[in-house]
């Protein structure tokens, strides 16, 4: 398996730069048929914020701890068990991408 490049903290910084830039552009009350297609993609039931978020904290909770001195302290243990409860409420909202579907039916006619 190839190694991932290391994303930049800049990089990073972008992508939540832009999700910011969606949450304000909702909130300045566009038509909805024109927010679908950028929900679309935020709530892909694979590739979503919410499946990535939950895969961003179940590997970080990994990372914690392996790399945590054994025995851990209860707060690393604390730590730990919030990230991976937290990965799995994120990845349970993954039904949220047939909530877009049926509003795409709605009001665009499309099934898309």
């Amino acid at each position: 398996m190839p190694n991932p490049s290391t994303p930049l903290p800049d990089q990073v910084i972008q992508a939540t730069n832009t999700l910011a830039e969606v949450k304000e552009y909702l909130r300045a009350g566009p038509p909805v048929a024109e927010t679908l297609p950028l929900l679309a993609p935020l709530l892909d039931e694979n590739t979503g914020v919410p499946m990535l978020l939950g895969d961003i904290l179940r590997a970080a909770a990994r990372l914690v701890s392996e790399q945590t001195d054994r025995p851990a302290p209860d707060e690393i243990h604390q730590i730990i068990d919030g990230l991976r409860e937290a990965a799995q409420e994120s990845t349970d909202w993954h039904t949220l991408h047939w909530d877009i579907r049926d509003l795409n039916k709605h009001f665009t006619g499309s099934s898309s």
